[in-house]
């Protein structure tokens, strides 16, 4: 059986987004990284990779997969939030929010496009 190894997302700065992700989730390289590539683990070892590797194709205004990052309830989604965007990330002005939204769209330093999920609405 199959099962999922890594996340695989494009960017233009591998370092950069290094620096990000690796902060942002609390995540270490798993190996020395290259200019065009690195694989991010969690530190306590368990839980999916996040794979960094150079890409010259362009952002997707709505991109098919994106990354969904989990809160335990609004005040620490808009604390993450807060800490994501001081790490370099950008709100997204997303124009398909639905009413009541338990999701912010944000952007990591190349663009790539990600959620912050209130998961005490669930």
């Amino acid at each position: 059986m199959l099962k999922i190894g890594s996340v695989v997302l494009g960017v233009e700065d591998v370092r950069r987004a290094t620096a990000f992700w690796t902060e942002a989730l609390g995540y270490v390289p798993r190996e020395e990284p290259e200019d065009d590539w690195v694989v991010l683990v969690p530190v306590q070892g368990t839980g999916p990779q996040l794979a960094l590797g150079f890409s010259e194709t362009p952002i997707q205004e709505y991109p098919r997969v994106h990354l969904d990052l989990y809160a335990r309830d609004a005040a620490d989604q808009a604390a993450e939030v807060d800490r994501l965007v001081s790490l370099g990330a950008q709100r997204v002005d997303w124009d398909l929010y639905p009413d009541d939204p338990d999701f912010v769209v944000l952007a990591d330093p190349d663009g790539n496009r990600f959620c912050v999920i209130d998961t005490s609405r669930e």
